[in-house]
Parts: C-alpha cells; sequence; structure tokens
C-alpha cells in the first residue's frame, strides 16, 4: 500500500533545467569558457557541492566553491522571479495527490530554492517536508537523498512512490527501494534501461489519476 508520495522538482514540476544550463553557461562564459551539453550531463543529479566544485575544477573559474554556488544560486532565483517554467499538469497533481498522501519533495537543488519554487508555485502547504541533495553525502544516482524524504515523511521506502523524469532521478528512487512513476525528461530523455526499470511511465502529469496509486 502506498502511504507518501515523493516528488522531484527540477524536470517533473517546473522546466528548469534550460534555468540550470543557461545559469552556468553564463558564469562559465563570462570566465572564458564554453558550457556543452555534455557539461550539463555530468552535473545533473549532482547535488551544489558536487557541481559547483566540477564548474571550479573543469573551467578553472578564479573563485571558492561557495562564490560560484551563491552567484548560480541567485541568477536562478532571479529567472524563477521573471518567469516560473511550470511543467503542465504539476500543480494539479500536487494538489490532488496532497489530499490523499502525505508529500515530500527530494531535489537536488538547494533547500532554500526548493521552498522558494513550492512557494510561487502556490503549493508550499501541500508538502510535509523536503529533502535536497545538498543534506546527504551524495547526491542522485545515489539513494541517499530519497532515503532522507522518507525517513522525513515517517513512511517506508517500500510503501512510497516517487515521480521523477531522469536518469539520476529514477536509479535514485529505485535504489532506495520506492516505485517509481517516471515523467521522461524531453530535452535530456532517461537512459532506456533505467526507464524499463519503473512502474509506471506518464507522457506528462497532466491529466495524472491519483486512484492508479490506491491499487498498488
Amino acid at each position: 500500500m502506498i502511504r507518501g508520495v515523493v516528488f522531484d522538482l527540477d524536470g517533473l514540476l517546473v522546466k528548469s533545467e534550460e534555468y540550470w544550463e543557461q545559469a552556468r553557461r553564463e558564469l562559465v562564459t563570462r570566465y572564458g569558457g564554453r558550457w556543452g551539453d555534455e557539461h550539463q550531463r555530468a552535473v545533473m543529479g549532482a547535488n551544489t557541492r558536487q557541481w559547483s566544485r566540477y564548474l571550479r575544477e573543469a573551467f578553472g573559474i578564479p573563485l571558492r566553491e561557495e562564490e560560484i554556488a551563491a552567484a548560480i544560486i541567485a541568477r536562478m532565483r532571479a529567472l524563477y522571479h521573471e518567469r516560473l517554467p511550470l511543467l503542465p499538469g504539476a500543480i494539479t497533481t500536487v494538489r490532488a495527490l496532497a489530499a490523499a498522501y502525505p508529500l515530500a519533495v527530494a531535489s537536488s537543488s538547494p533547500p532554500g530554492l526548493i521552498r522558494f519554487v513550492l512557494a510561487e508555485m502556490g503549493v508550499a502547504e501541500c508538502f510535509q517536508s523536503i529533502a535536497s541533495s545538498d543534506e546527504v553525502a551524495q547526491g542522485k544516482p545515489a539513494p541517499d537523498v530519497y532515503l532522507l524524504a522518507c525517513d522525513r515523511l515517517g513512511v517506508a521506502p517500500a510503501q512510497a512512490v516517487a515521480f521523477e523524469d531522469s536518469t539520476a532521478g529514477i536509479a535514485a528512487a529505485l535504489a532506495a527501494g520506492l516505485r517509481v512513476i517516471a515523467v521522461p525528461n524531453q530535452r535530456y530523455p532517461p537512459d532506456p534501461a533505467v526507464l524499463r526499470r519503473v512502474d509506471l511511465i506518464l507522457p506528462s502529469l497532466e491529466g495524472f489519476d491519483p486512484a492508479v496509486l490506491a491499487r498498488w
């Protein structure tokens, strides 16, 4: 029986990978580097410590990792404030599931940015807790952030379902022992081998029927 639901954030509720890519490209370009798809894929799922270290080492940026992180996060907040890139069905699905289950977020974004986005969406009150990869030893695809999210919900991983969009996120949720509903990221599609292991694949969150979970 499903007793809790855990949502990813980036690429699942908000189409934010393009914003992350823009923010990182701008910083890298400022210091003479060139950001490409291979760099974006290298940091997908990474926590703030991991991706700020990657930027500093890969591009020789003459800033401390904390300064790199602060600059990128500030740019992300500005971009979100200009236009929040909601994905279809995100708000209706969150609200529908919140009426029946305790909800959490398990995201690679830092805690402050997660709260900022949920507030901008108008669904902050729907979530009982959030878990950020910044709070655990390893980001996705390690299971750490999903284990933390389930612990904060007070729900065993086997009794929880994760909504995910990426290879790293799906792998993390599966490794933690959750059921997984995948909504594949169109810009960075999940690895087919990982996608085959999920319980359900949706083209989007639009029109999702919460009754699906009651049958599991």
